[in-house]
C-alpha cells in the first residue's frame, strides 16, 4: 500500500528531527542480508546509542536538507540502511564495520562527519576512534604507569644515595 502525502511528510519530519540531532552517520548497502540478521544489528544499536532506519532515498534528500548530512544527497543510490550516532560519532561506523565481518554482503558505502563525506579508509578510523570510556580507561592507565615510573625513579635515586654514605 503507497505512502499518503501525509504519512511521506511524517517521515521526513522524523528524520530530519534525527538528523539534526545526530553527530554521524553512516549508509550501508543491506542486500542479501536476513531479516533476522537485521533484527539483531537493531538490538545491538539500541544499547549503544545507535538509531537506523530504512528510507527511500527520496524522502531521505528531503529529510536531510539543512542539516549536517545534506552532503549525502548524491551518494545515496539504491537501498540504504542508514545508522544515526548520538553518544559517540564512531558508535554506528564501529557497529557497521563489525557486523560486515560476519555478513559478507553487508557493504558500508558511505558515512558522514562534520559535514564532509568519508571514504571508507576514514569511516574505519572514526570507527577506531575510542568512545569516552575508553578514553578515560586509557588516561587512567597512562596515569597509573607514569605514577609508577616516579615511584621506581625516586627509590632507586635514595637507593644509590645510601650506597654512597
Amino acid at each position: 500500500m503507497p505512502l499518503s502525502l501525509q504519512n511521506k511528510k511524517e517521515i521526513v519530519a522524523k528524520i530530519n528531527k534525527t538528523a539534526n540531532m545526530a553527530l554521524s552517520v553512516i549508509i550501508a548497502d543491506s542486500r542479501g542480508i536476513t531479516t533476522n540478521n537485521i533484527t539483531e544489528l537493531r538490538k545491538l544499536s539500541r544499547h549503544i546509542g545507535v538509531k537506523i532506519s530504512v528510507v527511500r532515498n527520496t524522502l531521505l534528500n528531503l529529510a536531510i536538507q539543512g542539516t549536517s548530512f545534506e552532503c549525502l544527497k548524491n551518494t545515496l543510490k539504491g537501498p540504504s540502511l542508514i545508522a544515526y550516532s548520538f553518544e559517540h560519532a564512531g558508535s554506528a561506523a564501529r557497529l557497521f564495520r563489525n557486523f560486515a565481518k560476519k555478513n559478507k554482503n553487508f557493504k558500508i558505502t558511505s558515512g558522514v562527519f562534520e559535514k564532509k563525506i568519508l571514504s571508507k579508509l576514514q569511516v574505519n578510523q572514526l570507527a577506531d576512534m575510542p568512545t569516552y570510556k575508553e578514553a578515560i580507561i586509557i588516561f587512567i592507565s597512562l596515569i597509573k604507569e607514569l605514577a609508577a615510573g616516579k615511584l621506581i625513579r625516586t627509590l632507586s635515586v635514595i637507593s644509590n644515595k645510601k650506597e654512597n654514605n
